[in-house]
């Protein structure tokens, strides 16, 4: 059923015309990240469907926006509880109210929570985004260009509901559904900088008091509309175990001033002619080498990470995922050396969320080794022996890796899990990701 809808939404992923980036505007802003304890109820930790809600161009930044927002930064650093994914507090509408948002490289339609009115009237949970409030809320109605794209888009598909506005049903890989209007609200950063009104989905029907921040190359996607040419973030390592602490990254939208030390690796562009089944166009897609475990490099073929005719074999950055995943082949090859390494070891029988099988009662990563992923020009993502495996379960210790196939998918995706301890830069306007090792809990 996974691959089915896997297939089926990326066939229709051929008909949005190539993605073209505008370089006109440039925010500066920071925000803090925070590793939160779930994502939303409306995602999996090890979602691997990316939407492809709209295709069609969006409103830019205003020059006296783009101004005020390349003269300005702001950083908010605020505790919040670690989990398995990166969320970032971003003010939303006018006045602002501050909204928790999954940040998402892997995907395009940002949505919020809105609290949904109700008779006898409550007060919305103080989480949620309540539209009286802003001055600068407005919902789209059916016949919207928007809400009625050039090509019907069957995988998100838009009607209207009984008030004529426009209603959006989003899936993700495990079947759960988010849902509701779409609308436009501006992000308000501070009096002198904000967006321009940006389209955004408002879901309704969810307990959870979390949204995504869609961040791919998607036209829909908040760094699209925004026309932000720059992002980064830096996701601090968890604890081995839950505790106290509070684990805090740093998320830039624009300038990162590290970005001198980085080692970047192109981002790989698809034209219309080359959307293929099994490729998703609008993903971070970079160019990987292979894979060491300790000082060996193991034979996997450096086409395997790349795709083929079928699309089959791309690799993407996704923050949104929590585990990294591999095709076939090369999660094979590190099975095997993992299995040389330490196969008595290995707890037999168990598979950690339908997927990693690499598992053990006690972390023995020390007897493993490092684990480094390669990109092309040099760049590459280094997890010391130490934080090689990951804590699951409370007891059980997994090396952070999946089996793509087994959630229905052919591709290759680097999760936050691989990403700890890095500083991730998508400079959208040069077409690069750039890595650099740091102590995000201590980065600023």
């Amino acid at each position: 059923m996974a691959l089915f809808f896997f297939l089926f939404l990326f066939f229709f992923f051929f008909s949005l015309p190539p993605l073209s980036l505008s370089t006109t505007a440039n925010f500066s802003l920071s925000f803090p990240l925070f590793t939160p304890h779930s994502r939303p109820t409306t995602t999996i930790n090890n979602h691997l469907i990316h939407d492809s809600l709209i295709s069609r161009r969006t409103v830019g930044l205003s020059k006296a926006a783009a101004a005020a927002g390349s003269a300005n930064s702001y950083n908010y650093k605020l505790p919040f509880k670690y989990s398995m994914a990166p969320v970032v507090s971003l003010p939303i509408g006018t006045p602002p109210q501050t909204q928790q948002m999954v940040l998402d490289t892997g995907s395009q339609l940002s949505w919020i929570q809105c609290h949904k009115k109700a008779l006898p009237r409550t007060p919305p949970p103080s989480a949620m985004f309540d539209p009286s409030l802003s001055s600068t809320f407005s919902v789209l109605p059916c016949n919207h260009p928007i809400c009625k794209p050039r090509v019907p888009d069957f995988t998100l598909p838009t009607t209207c509901d009984q008030n004529r506005l426009c209603h959006y049903s989003y899936f993700y890989a495990d079947g759960t559904l988010a849902e509701g209007n779409l609308v436009r609200e501006k992000f308000t950063f501070s009096r002198a900088t904000s967006t321009p009104p940006l389209t955004l989905g408002c879901a309704q029907d969810t307990s959870d008091t979390k949204g995504i921040l869609g961040m791919n190359l998607g036209r829909l996607s908040f760094s699209s509309q925004a026309k932000i040419t720059k992002f980064s973030y830096c996701i601090p390592a968890r604890p081995a175990q839950p505790g106290p602490v509070l684990p805090t990254g740093i998320f830039y939208l624009g300038n990162n001033p590290n970005s001198a030390t980085f080692r970047s690796v192109d981002l790989l562009t698809f034209s219309q002619s080359q959307r293929m089944p099994n490729l998703d166009p609008l993903a971070h897609t970079v160019v990987m080498l292979g894979v060491r475990i300790g000082a060996k490099k193991l034979s996997i073929l450096p086409s395997v990470f790349r795709p083929d005719a079928s699309g089959a074999g791309q690799t993407m950055i996704d923050s949104g995922s929590e585990l990294t995943y591999f095709v076939d082949e090369a999660y094979t090859k590190v099975k095997e050396e993992v299995v040389r390494l330490v196969g008595p070891k290995l707890k037999k029988g168990y598979v950690y969320a339908g997927v990693a099988d690499m598992c053990f009662d006690v972390n023995i990563g020390q007897l493993i080794g490092d684990l480094a992923f390669e990109f092309d020009k040099g760049a590459e993502i280094v997890i010391p022996k130490e934080q090689i495996l990951h804590n699951v379960d409370g007891k059980v210790w997994c090396v952070a890796i999946g089996r793509s196939s087994m959630i229905g998918a052919a591709s290759n995706i680097i999760g936050n899990v691989h990403q700890q301890n890095q500083w991730v830069e998508f400079d959208l306007a040069n077409r690069k990701v750039g890595f650099g090792k740091a102590d995000c809990s201590r980065s600023v």
